[in-house]
């Protein structure tokens, strides 16, 4: 089935803003590793869309932050300039927020006008888009919130909720551009139904890869031990079974040596997985879509365990942190890939 004219552009305006967003992760990632993200302790969506001009507006502004408990457990030795430097990554990654409410927003009106979707379902999967949108600068600002109060740290809770449904809307658009130009459905065979089980799973340890590795990002757990595969001198380090001891299974998401040592193993699980499923599609027939698919989550899964361990041995540079963030953003992308070409197995 040949995908319409209207379709394709819908497409294309989907996928800039899946780009402006994969910048967003980006530019929210190096406000991260910068420290930077508790610059601006107020949230103003219209109004803070200026930032300070005149060197009253900067004192003022600079006044606001010496209130913050970062300024004043962590930063009291802060001048203006060095304000200025963390200032400048909070202030693009919210700006870049309202670039893409803007990119999303001025298209749409446009095609509804032009009477370009005209599929019910898809005006239904844009108004869901547009929804999750507006909810990530929520989400934003109450990660935000939660570095203001007694701790000079946003919650690893709140950061690992906003990077994980910022990376949902991606893929909730990502999946919508697909079905625009690859809407064709066949039934699926007994051997891309084993594929597809297989595929899933591997979703569900990508996804909860993800909430670990933002669980390390937000403790900075990734800085205890720069070695790879063991932690230190020790396969399972000590640290882990006495806080066990102490907290529970809470460990589990509160502990850092206890998160940082589950998201080095489940990258194993992950690359099993992988290795599993090409295991299996050795014998089995498959389109041209499933191979270039199955080409891509090989490749991304590579380079990302790769970034994983040199970000490691590196101390978490800022570069490679980034790096390693965007890398999960695409290998998530892959996954989803291969799923939806086993789900429309034939050619279109």
């Amino acid at each position: 089935m040949m995908t319409s004219k209207n379709d394709r552009q819908v497409a294309r305006w989907l996928i800039s803003g899946i780009i402006l967003i994969a910048l967003m992760l980006i530019l929210g990632s190096i406000t991260r590793l910068t420290n930077s993200g508790l610059s601006m302790v107020t949230w103003k969506p219209i109004t803070g869309t200026i930032p300070p001009i005149t060197d009253f507006q900067w004192h003022e502004e600079f006044s606001k932050y010496k209130t913050s408990p970062e300024y004043t457990k962590l930063n009291y030795h802060f001048n203006l300039d060095q304000f200025k430097e963390i200032f400048f990554w909070e202030y693009s990654h919210r700006l870049l927020g309202r670039v893409v409410g803007l990119v999303f927003f001025i298209p749409f009106v446009y095609f509804l006008i032009r009477k370009k979707i005209k599929s019910k379902k898809l005006l239904v999967h844009l108004f869901v888009i547009f929804f999750m949108g507006a909810m990530q600068g929520v989400i934003g600002w109450f990660m935000v919130k939660s570095g203001l109060k007694d701790r000079p740290h946003v919650s690893h809770y709140w950061l690992a909720f906003h990077l994980v449904t910022a990376l949902f809307l991606i893929s909730y658009i990502y999946i919508t551009v697909l079905s625009l130009l690859y809407p064709k459905k066949e039934i699926i065979s007994k051997e891309s139904t084993k594929i597809l089980e297989l595929s899933y799973l591997l979703l569900l340890f990508t996804s909860l890869q993800i909430i670990y590795g933002a669980f390390v990002a937000g403790l900075k757990a990734g800085k205890l031990h720069a070695t790879f595969p063991k932690m230190g001198n020790e396969w399972f380090p000590k640290q882990i079974s006495s806080q066990f001891a102490e907290n529970g299974l809470l460990s589990f998401v509160d502990d850092a040596y206890l998160i940082m040592f589950t998201h080095r193993w489940l990258a194993v699980v992950v690359i099993s997985l992988v290795a599993y499923i090409i295991f299996k599609l050795r014998n089995i027939a498959i389109t041209k879509n499933q191979k270039g698919a199955i080409k891509i989550v090989l490749i991304a899964i590579s380079i990302q365990f790769l970034l994983g361990v040199f970000t490691i041995l590196f101390k978490v540079p800022v570069v490679l942190g980034v790096l390693h963030q965007f890398g999960a953003m695409l290998f998530l992308l892959s996954v989803l890939t291969l799923i939806y070409f086993f789900k429309n197995n034939k050619e279109v």
